[in-house]
């Protein structure tokens, strides 16, 4: 009995720092999958996040009328889909060996390095995986 081979599209074997941008990509989906079904459950507590911040800026707070706070609901559920999607796509195109996915990891990257700490530590542990020459390499079609 042989092993399987790999599907003849990929361009070989997988290199070891090719998990330095697929699981920081595979944390990414997941976690805004999970925002992404807890944003209705979202929907009282935005008028009242307004008013806190109203209330710490000495402002008069103010409230959404429940057509903006659907339309702002909306919004963002696109939005989170929208990256939701993004991300998955890149990281089956950087497991692919798609030059585009290795692009597209790199501008992810660098935006998640301003979202302290987490966000930071996943960035750079991104950048070393998209700059090592075997995942460039792997990832030149």
């Amino acid at each position: 009995m042989t092993l399987p081979s790999a599907p003849p599209n990929l361009p070989g074997p997988p290199p070891r720092r090719l998990s330095f941008l697929t699981v920081p990509l595979l944390i990414g989906v997941i976690y805004n999958a999970i925002s992404l079904l807890t944003l209705p459950f979202s929907a009282g507590s935005i008028n009242e996040l307004l008013a806190q911040f109203a209330t710490r800026a000495g402002m008069t707070p103010v409230q959404l009328s429940p057509q903006q706070l659907a339309a702002t609901l909306w919004l963002s559920f696109l939005l989170t889909a929208a990256i939701v999607l993004l991300l998955y796509f890149t990281r089956r195109a950087v497991l692919e060996g798609r030059a585009w996915g290795r692009g597209a990891s790199i501008v992810i990257a660098v935006l998640s390095l301003l979202i302290v700490p987490v966000g930071t530590l996943l960035g750079m542990v991104m950048l070393i995986g998209a700059f090592d020459r075997d995942v460039q390499r792997y990832a030149s079609r």
